[in-house]
């Protein structure tokens, strides 16, 4: 699988947020809701902006909320403008800031990044509550479309992950390419010889296996294709046990879990190794002094 696969589909990425604001765990309950999202808090290596240049070169389209009472060595407000002249379109930008401001700095504030830059993402300010700021950055975050195109998160697997089902009495096996809670992509072994199967077609028991998690599902086929070298891709949208699409809650937050994982664990991956590479030919790096 290339590293463009791997790294598809809208995310989103908080720059320097202050945790007393923000907790680690919103991460995983915005993958509840279909928002992939990361926290970016560590410039003591790689400067504020090559993370962020490139995190906008890597993950095109994504969305970043900048917290700007942080002090990472960066003026704010000339840092936001320039990422806006460099990087235009490729990336959504927003503002976060803390609760406290008079009425007069908040009007200033909003003037600046809204009207006079223009951040689509808005310039948003925080309470002195976790629980409520979730709500606050779950609302901007859907206004946004944070999800993009696909409403839930998936993950691409790796050659162990597999199902098997009967179909007509023949023994179906072959690997998960990726999954999701609602859906799963499938390919069949082409070693096996099973009967063709028709699409929309409900199988009653799938058993499936990943990232350490085994457990069986009902599930309809919706989508068949040829992919070449004799191989076709199945998409299966599994269903709960009242027949509804999805998966029964006590196997969804444990699906999730594991997808947070994989899916955040290799676009980390892939950003550090961009940054490590930039490190290597920029020793001395700094970021820009206009900044």
């Amino acid at each position: 699988m290339d590293a463009k696969t791997e790294i598809e589909g809208r995310k989103t990425f908080f720059i320097a947020p202050d945790l007393t604001f923000f907790s680690e765990s919103y991460l995983e309950e915005f993958l509840a809701r279909g928002y992939e999202a990361y926290i970016v808090k560590d410039f003591r290596f790689y400067p504020v902006y090559e993370q962020v240049r490139i995190i906008v070169e890597t993950c095109p389209d994504s969305i970043l909320f900048f917290f700007i009472d942080s002090d990472v060595g960066v003026d704010w407000e000339k840092f936001i403008k320039y990422i806006q002249q460099q990087f235009g379109d490729k990336a959504l930008l927003g503002v976060l800031y803390a609760k406290g401001r008079s009425p007069e700095q908040k009007a200033a504030l909003e003037k600046y990044f809204l009207f006079d830059l223009g951040l689509q993402c808005g310039c948003i300010e925080l309470e002195y509550n976790r629980e409520k700021n979730f709500t606050i950055i779950d609302k901007v975050m859907f206004a946004n479309q944070a999800c993009g195109r696909r409403k839930n998160v998936r993950a691409i697997c790796d050659t162990s992950a597999s199902a098997n089902f009967l179909f007509q009495g023949a023994v179906v096996k072959g690997r998960v390419s990726d999954i999701s809670v609602s859906h799963f992509s499938f390919i069949p072994d082409p070693n096996y010889t099973f009967p063709d199967i028709p699409l929309y077609t409900k199988i009653d028991e799938v058993t499936l296996s990943f990232k350490g998690m085994r457990f069986k599902v009902p599930a309809n086929l919706v989508i068949q294709r040829e992919i070449g070298d004799g191989k076709i891709l199945q998409v299966f949208l599994m269903l709960r046990s009242n027949g509804q699409p999805g998966l029964d809650e006590d196997v969804a937050e444990k699906v999730r879990e594991r997808i947070y994982v994989m899916v955040t664990d290799k676009v980390k991956e892939i950003l550090l190794e961009k940054c490590k590479q930039w490190k290597q030919e920029n020793p001395n790096g700094r970021d820009l002094a206009s900044f």
